[in-house]
C-alpha cells in the first residue's frame, strides 16, 4: 500500500485534541485511530504493537539476524489534529495531474490561490491532495504516520536488512503534550526521528526555546466623578505594559531566528486585568533577556502605581533541541545523505515553534524532525501530494539502510 492510500484512510478518523480538557489523552476520540493503527501494525507483522492507557502506540520490528548490534532506530509521528480548523468528517480530494493553477475546493468554493501560496506552482504534474475545504486535511501528522508504516511494510515484505526499529505514535502533540507521557524505556530506541515537518527533504534540528508569562494587573476602582489622582484603571495599565514591549519583537514582525513576545490573551476591567504571553527565542540567553525585560517593566509600573499593581508569573516550556543533537550529529548527516539518495536536496531551516522531538531530545532521546511533503498545516488549505509522500517514505527507507550499515 502506498503512503497516500493510508493517509486517505487515517484522515477520515476524527482525532482533534482538546487543549482545555486536562486529561491524558485530551480527547478520547484519539483512541479510535490508535486502535486502528495497532491492528494495522499487527497485520504487517509487528507482533508487539499496542496502545497504552494514555493513547501512546508502540511497536518494534526486531533486528535482522546479524544486525542486532546496530543502533535501535526510532520513528515517531502524532495522531491528533489541531483545533484551529474543523477536523471531523474530513473528505480528502485528489487532484490528479495538477495543473499548477488555483484550486477551487468543492465543499465550500474556497480557492487555494497560487498568488497566496506560490509553492503550488512547483507541484504541477503531481497528484495534489486537499480536503474539500470544509475541514483541515489532517496531513499534519497523519502523513507522517502513513509514511512510517509504508516504510515498515516495505522493510517487512522485502526482507530488507535493518537494526531494531522502534515505532511510536503519540497523542496531543498539537497542544504541546505529545511527549509528556512517552515511555522511553518501552520505546527502546537509541535515537529517533519525528516525521512531522513540511515539504519532503526538510530536516529540522533547531527550534525555539519557549516560556510563557501571565501578567496580572490589580487596579483601584473609584467613581469616575472623583477619580482624578486616585483611580488605577487595570485595563489601561495592561495596555501600557503591552505597548512598552518592542513592536519589532512580535511574531508578525519577526522571522528566522528572531525571537518574540506574543500576546495571546487579554481581558479585564478597571479592577483587574490579565495578559497572557508566549516568549520565544532560538538563543537561550536572549530568552532570559526577554523574561528579565518583562520583570523590569513590571517593576517600573509598580514604582509608578504602587507595589503589587503588576505581577509577572513566568513558566519555562520546551528548549532548543540543537544542544542535544550536536553530540549525535550523525542524525543530521545521515538524514542529509538519505534525502540526497532520494534525488532531493536537503533543506535545513530552524523551527519557529517546537516539536515532540525537542522535548524527547531533552529527555534523553536525540530526535530531529523530517519533512512529510505537506504544506499549509493548521487550516482548510492544508495539502500534500502523492509523489512527495512517496519520496518521504523512501527517505525513511534510506535512513533505515544507512543505520543498518552504521559504525558507532
Amino acid at each position: 500500500m502506498r503512503a497516500y492510500e493510508r493517509l486517505l484512510r487515517y484522515a477520515q478518523v476524527y482525532t482533534t485534541s482538546d487543549p482545555h480538557s486536562g486529561t491524558h489523552p485530551s480527547s478520547q476520540r484519539q483512541f479510535d485511530l490508535a486502535r486502528l493503527l495497532v491492528e494495522e501494525m499487527k497485520e504487517l507483522g509487528i507482533q508487539d504493537a499496542a496502545v497504552d492507557e494514555h493513547c501512546y502506540v508502540y511497536g518494534t520490528i526486531p533486528a535482522t539476524p546479524g544486525y542486532e548490534n546496530q543502533p535501535a532506530l526510532g520513528l515517531i509521528a502524532h495522531m491528533d489534529t489541531v483545533a484551529d480548523a474543523p477536523g471531523e468528517n474530513v473528505k480528502p480530494v485528489l487532484h490528479e495531474n495538477y495543473d499548477g493553477q488555483d484550486v477551487v475546493l468543492p465543499g465550500t468554493g474556497a480557492v487555494l490561490k497560487v498568488s497566496t501560496f506560490p509553492f503550488l506552482a512547483s507541484l504541477k504534474g503531481e497528484t495534489l491532495i486537499t480536503s474539500d475545504g470544509s475541514t483541515l486535511l489532517g496531513a499534519d501528522d497523519k502523513s507522517g504516520i502513513a509514511e512510517i508504516l509504508t516504510a515498515a511494510e516495505t522493510v517487512l515484505t522485502q526482507g530488507l536488512p535493518h537494526g531494531k526499529l522502534c515505532i511510536g505514535f503519540t497523542p496531543d502533540e498539537e497542544i504541546g503534550e505529545g511527549a509528556d507521557l512517552f515511555d522511553l524505556d518501552r520505546f527502546g530506541a537509541d535515537f529517533a526521528y519525528t516525521v512531522d515537518g513540511g515539504d519532503v527533504g526538510g530536516i529540522e534540528y533547531e527550534n525555539f526555546n519557549a516560556a510563557s508569562a501571565t501578567v496580572t494587573i490589580h487596579g483601584l476602582s473609584v467613581h469616575t466623578g472623583s477619580a482624578k489622582n486616585a483611580m488605577i484603571n487595570a485595563s489601561n495599565v495592561a495596555m501600557e505594559f503591552h505597548m512598552a514591549l518592542p513592536l519589532m519583537a512580535r511574531p508578525e514582525t519577526t522571522e528566522g531566528r528572531q525571537g518574540f513576545f506574543h500576546l495571546c490573551q487579554m481581558y479585564g476591567d478597571v479592577n483587574e486585568a490579565k495578559l497572557g504571553y508566549i516568549l520565544r527565542d532560538h538563543d537561550a540567553s536572549r530568552l532570559e533577556e526577554k523574561k528579565e525585560e518583562m520583570l523590569q517593566l513590571a517593576d517600573w509600573l509598580n514604582s509608578r502605581y504602587g507595589e503589587g499593581t503588576v505581577t509577572v508569573e513566568l513558566k519555562d516550556g520546551y528548549r532548543n533541541m540543537i544542544e542535544k543533537i550536536k553530540p549525535h550529529f550523525h542524525l543530521v548527516e545521515n538524514a542529509r545523505t538519505a534525502i540526497r539518495m532520494a534525488g532531493l536536496e536537503p533543506e535545513e531551516i530552524p523551527v519557529r515553534g517546537g516539536t515532540d522531538g525537542a522535548v524527547l531530545s531533552w529527555k534523553g532521546l536525540p530526535c530531529p524532525n523530517l519533512g512529510t511533503g505537506g504544506f499549509n498545516f493548521h487550516g482548510v488549505f492544508e495539502c500534500t501530494t502523492v509523489e512527495r509522500m512517496d519520496k518521504a517514505a523512501q527517505v525513511l527507507l534510506n535512513i533505515i539502510h544507512l543505520y543498518a550499515q552504521y559504525n558507532k
